[in-house]
């Protein structure tokens, strides 16, 4: 990981159209990168982590809450970690290395038919 990859930034939202939603902000908002996501309950909770420097992730997490808030998304949560923690790493990892397991990319990570 690049020496300014040093934050986590996660957003938790209702469905997979607002976690696309709040990704786009993010990224639109400050120099992040996906790095997993994760959908629970069938879709209905999704969860997206992103890194970046600590201000890049700060900016983009409140990106995302103030997109949801004016878009009506439901947010349930939203959190930055500045430098994880080594344990903290490998959750993340854990949940990124499981899409990858399968051979998918980012792209097919995220079904439009949900």
């Amino acid at each position: 990981m690049e020496s300014n990859k040093t934050s986590y930034g996660l957003i938790e939202v209702s469905g997979v159209t607002a976690a696309i939603d709040s990704l786009d902000a993010m990224c639109k908002a400050a120099d992040v990168s996906l790095v997993t996501w994760e959908r629970k309950l069938g879709g209905r909770l999704v969860t997206v982590i992103v890194e970046g420097s600590v201000s890049d992730v700060k900016a983009a997490v409140e990106a995302a809450c103030a997109a949801c808030k004016r878009e009506g998304l439901i947010m349930a949560a939203n959190g930055v970690i500045p430098n994880p923690a080594e344990e903290t790493r490998k959750m993340v990892a854990l949940s990124a290395s499981r899409k990858q397991q399968n051979g998918m990319t980012i792209a097919e990570w995220i079904p439009l038919d949900v």
